[in-house]
């Protein structure tokens, strides 16, 4: 009979967390490099480039892949014959995992995890509880998955229920162009058939844990239905030409997972989850020799990819003399060096912004001719100025944008994905302008932040109003002040072109 301590499962789910934090799985490392050399569009390119460097310089630093250090996913099969010696419960034991792991001094990850989820959304501030999913199995040892699953892609989580006799391809076909670009491709999508819906749903998000094969079953052919099915949905996605970060290219999905389980004769239960670029697990086994040892990937197995600034086709931008008529100059697609004092706010310091204009109440930071950049970093360590500070999805800004560009002298944003139509509309009326980094390159992001400072709205920690004095900091534009929107246009153009390579 096995016996596993509790010192070492504790150990072993910190360690396995603060792996992931800085480790990008190898296979999807390296389909994401086979990407690069087949893309034909410059913006996915340079994306997946910048996505690219980031995961490299994140292996080497040590430090998260994506500021979004996910929520602490954990799938645990037990073998019958396994025996604990602990004091504390298996999902204690998890926990305490996760929280030695994100609290840990040389690597401090993000604490995202809220209570009171329906009521006052009060941060845990050690990212537990953990999502933890349990099987007992024969055996005598414990599988283990962990999992960091970003908040943007589990955002875009879709569950069905069709007919029977309903084409899930159909389906599947329809709903991805409804997730937008916040789920931060190219990544993964994970398909549950079957089953209830909640079965569904926890198929398709373990389809997720499964090694990146499709350039192999594309090599080979495939050998079943199922197979067949993932080709199909692989080859059909890609050609909707949504593209890195959802701006038209050749690559939206390396993979296609899919999971399925028996169902009523009366349902057709279907699930897809996506995973995005900063794709987080690692699988391993117990059996009671100790904690587990992770061997760290070899760097030279990563793509030979290095991006950096161009300071040739990118136009360097003076933030501390930004006026309305640079930012009308603008024009869709073009690449930026931001330079000077940049702010930052997401949803919380937005929320409470809006409040206190409601209320006539003066705000704590003149945003008069400023850009806000929307993002929570993560907290920095040793010299840094902060920790990786990628940005995040944009849309959740949305019902405040208005507020921002009418009343406060704010002149432009930058996130990440689209943004909805009414926010088009009043970039526009205010002549604004939207504009994009890299979702997946938060390390790389953090290296042009030469200084950081609270400005208002501490007690809100990583949602505070920081400013941030940047230098180089790469962004596209993403929404002119004409109110031309790449994401509209860019996969547009590539599914044409995709559509005539085809043919």
């Amino acid at each position: 009979m096995t016996v596993i301590r509790q010192e070492d499962f504790i150990q072993s789910i910190a360690d396995a967390f603060q792996f992931i934090s800085y480790y990008h799985p190898l296979d999807y490392i390296q389909a994401l490099g086979a990407a690069y050399d087949r893309e034909q569009s410059p913006a996915a390119k340079d994306a997946i480039a910048q996505i690219l460097t980031n995961s490299r310089m994140s292996a080497e630093g040590r430090r998260p892949i994506c500021q979004d250090t996910g929520i602490a996913t954990v799938f645990l099969k037990v073998g019958m014959h396994v025996q604990w010696k602990s004091s504390m419960s298996v999902t204690d034991m998890v926990n305490e995992g996760v929280r030695q792991a994100y609290t840990f001094k040389d690597n401090v990850l993000r604490a995202s995890i809220q209570s009171d989820p329906a009521g006052r959304r009060l941060n845990t501030k050690d990212n537990t509880p953990a999502v933890i999913h349990y099987e007992i199995v024969e055996g005598d040892q414990v599988e283990v998955i962990c999992a960091a699953k970003g908040g943007g892609s589990e955002a875009k989580a879709k569950l069905a229920m069709i007919n029977p006799n309903d084409s899930i391809v159909d389906w599947v076909l329809k709903t991805v162009p409804t997730m937008g670009a916040g789920w931060c491709p190219p990544g993964i999508l994970g398909i549950g058939i079957g089953g209830t819906p909640e079965k569904a749903v926890l198929m398709a998000k373990e389809s997720l844990m499964q090694p990146v094969d499709m350039p192999l079953i594309l090599a080979r052919g495939p050998q079943n239905s199922l197979e067949e099915r993932r080709i199909e949905l692989y080859t059909k996605v890609n050609a909707l030409g949504i593209g890195a970060q959802g701006l038209g290219g050749l690559t939206t999905v390396v993979d296609v997972k899919i999971l399925e389980y028996p169902t009523h004769a009366a349902n057709l239960p279907v699930a897809m989850i996506p995973n995005c670029a900063a794709t987080r697990h690692v699988h391993f086994h117990l059996d009671g020799s100790g904690p587990v040892h992770l061997e760290p990937p070899s760097l030279a197995d990563w793509p030979k990819v290095s991006w950096a600034p161009d300071t040739e086709k990118s136009k360097r931008i003076d933030l501390n003399t930004l006026t309305p008529e640079e930012v009308a100059s603008w024009a869709p697609g073009q690449t930026l060096l931001l330079n000077g004092k940049l702010l930052t706010g997401r949803d919380a310091a937005h929320k409470r912004i809006s409040d206190m204009l409601a209320r006539g109440e003066k705000l704590p930071v003149d945003f008069t001719n400023r850009m806000i950049y929307y993002v929570g970093p993560v907290d920095p360590v040793r010299d840094e100025a902060t920790g990786p500070a990628g940005p995040t999805t944009s849309t959740r800004m949305d019902k405040f944008t208005e507020t921002m560009l009418g009343q406060t002298g704010l002149i432009a944003m930058i996130g990440k994905a689209e943004r909805g139509p009414e926010t088009i509309a009043s970039i526009k009326k205010h002549r604004s302008a939207y504009l994009i980094a890299v979702g997946g390159a938060a390390y790389l992001v953090s290296k042009a932040i030469r200084s950081a400072k609270v400005l208002g709205f501490a007690d809100l920690g990583m949602e505070a109003i920081y400013e941030f004095d940047v230098k180089d900091m790469p962004v596209t534009v993403a929404v002119d002040s004409k109110g031309t929107a790449i994401h509209e246009t860019g996969p547009r153009e590539w599914k044409i072109k995709i559509e005539k390579m085809v043919a």
